[in-house]
């Protein structure tokens, strides 16, 4: 039986069912899980694992590590049969989130970069099981994932036991698609030979000895489609303001033609404005980021991209039908790596990234939250951000201006949680113009991005803030017992406006 999928002979004797797969994994395990933003993920095992907790009635409860976060509710299963104890590094699932708010699943929010750098050191506890997800298993036992490799490589080789997911509905032509490196053990580690987002350095499967491999199940569903939004005129807006900054660095020699590699974040946001491109004057130039979305792919027919490297490819539906079944035209464009290398220091530094992410919202002085909302409530999770900020040659933060109808404003006196310090940041953008950080002391800072990214509702009431931080003096002025009024107003009155009282 699927001699084309599991071409060693010796593992089809591990084909079984999701539930029988599942017993593999008890109370108290460490499990590693493939998927990345909704890309290549474990689709049968973990729901199995689910209805085994509701059904026993006995305590089963696990530390799941993926690459991002999963599709098909499975975080929102696992969640509400109780499973979850611990969870790393990211996740998108409003059930998940609920409980990680009250204090029911303790959440570990991690650069992207950094989870197996931990687990391989130790510091994580030993991974018990890694359930990932293949499109074949080689003549010797190698796996070939699906559509993301996120931290899937890592998992599998530093597991006790592997359980793969063949899943039916990924095309075979996924195969010679990945470029799997893995880094050596500190500290006497190689450099990481990557000098062109193009460059392939690994092999095309995970290798690891087939006896590691405990159970195949076969499964036929596809990865769930993007959530991304379309573009809407705000954000076309901020794609213009940063097509003309990038114009504007050309034409005075701050950065080359054609442009560095560049790396866009996950979301409606970075999307758009990365699809923004395909009308801008650049080309060609190349993509070395996380997550490969629609955006990739527009500027790739479009003729501007000429090669794009992630960790996972997230599409929507027509787009990912469209692209998976049309591989062969993309497929010497693309090259899909582990997480750690994607989104490794050394290569982001070297390569000179351009790096747009997104932000929650971001304070005067440039310093960004892109995680806690009010400062308290995690949302996501701070996903590969920061691994690119800090390393990139210019680091982009965009958000509109305004949220919930003007009840909340992006830019705000102080952030009540720092995801990026202001030395980390180098460019803030929104729909009402952009503002370049770079080489400005905080009160230079301050006025330059209250001129020039705060919504006319919040830009007087920003400047009399600022005017009485003024008054006290220092580097970077505050008005301490004033700088979180604004959130306290929301948080009391559904509104940072004064004066203003939303009802629910």
């Amino acid at each position: 039986m699927y001699e084309d999928r599991i071409r060693c002979a010796a593992l089809r004797g591990k084909i079984t069912s999701a539930a029988q797969a599942a017993l593999l994994i008890h109370d108290g395990m460490h499990v590693g899980a493939s998927g990345f933003t909704r890309a290549g993920d474990a689709k049968a095992v973990p729901v199995a694992l689910a209805e085994r907790a509701r059904n026993e009635g006995k305590p089963l409860r696990i530390t799941l590590m993926t690459g991002a976060s999963l599709g098909h509710g499975v975080d929102s299963l696992l969640t509400d049969a109780g499973v979850l104890a611990r969870r790393l590094p990211f996740q998108v699932d409003n059930t998940l989130r609920r409980a990680i708010n009250r204090g029911d699943v303790m959440f570990v929010d991690q650069h992207l970069s950094e989870t197996v750098e931990m687990l391989r050191a130790g510091q994580l506890g030993k991974l018990d099981v890694a359930i990932i997800e293949a499109v074949a298993i080689t003549e010797t036992g190698g796996i070939v994932p699906t559509t993301s490799v996120g931290n899937s490589a890592s998992f599998a080789i530093l597991a006790d036991k592997v359980i793969v997911e063949i899943n039916l509905a990924q095309p075979l032509a996924f195969e010679g698609l990945h470029d799997i490196w893995i880094p050596g053990r500190r500290p006497h580690r190689e450099p990481l030979p990557i000098v062109r987002p193009g460059d392939r350095v690994g092999t095309t499967a995970i290798g690891i000895p087939p006896e590691k491999i405990a159970a195949i199940v076969i499964t036929d569903k596809p990865d769930s489609p993007s959530t991304v939004l379309p573009a809407d005129e705000d954000t076309a807006r901020i794609a213009g303001h940063l097509i003309e900054f990038l114009q504007h660095e050309v034409s005075h020699g701050r950065m080359p033609s054609p442009l560095p590699p560049l790396q866009a974040g996950i979301g409606t946001i970075a999307n758009a404005v990365l699809a923004g491109f395909v009308e801008s004057p650049f080309e060609p130039f190349t993509i070395y980021s996380e997550v490969l979305q629609d955006s990739t792919f527009d500027l790739m027919d479009a003729g501007k991209v000429t090669f794009a490297s992630g960790a996972s490819i997230t599409l929507s539906e027509k787009r990912q039908a469209q692209v998976f079944g049309e591989l062969a035209r993309y497929r010497d464009r693309l090259v899909l790596r582990p997480q750690e290398v994607s989104n490794h220091p050394e290569v982001i530094r070297r390569l000179g990234l351009i790096a747009l992410n997104t932000a929650l919202e971001f304070d005067i002085y440039g310093n960004v939250n892109s995680t806690h909302v009010g400062g308290t409530h995690m949302m996501n999770g701070i996903g590969g951000s920061g691994d690119f900020a800090r390393n990139a040659s210019c680091a982009i933060f965009a958000t509109k201006s305004i949220a919930k109808d003007g009840a909340i404003s992006s830019v705000v006196p102080m952030v009540p949680h720092v995801d990026h310090n202001e030395h980390d940041v180098d460019i803030v953008v929104t729909e009402i113009g952009l503002a370049d950080l770079r080489g400005l002391a905080p009160r230079e800072r301050a006025s330059l991005i209250i001129d020039k990214c705060v919504h006319p509702l919040y830009r007087d009431l920003l400047r009399d803030y600022y005017r009485d931080a003024l008054r006290f003096g220092g580097q970077t002025p505050h008005v301490l017992r004033e700088a979180f009024a604004w959130h306290a107003r929301f948080q009391e009155t559904g509104s940072m406006l004064p004066g203003q009282k939303v009802t629910a």
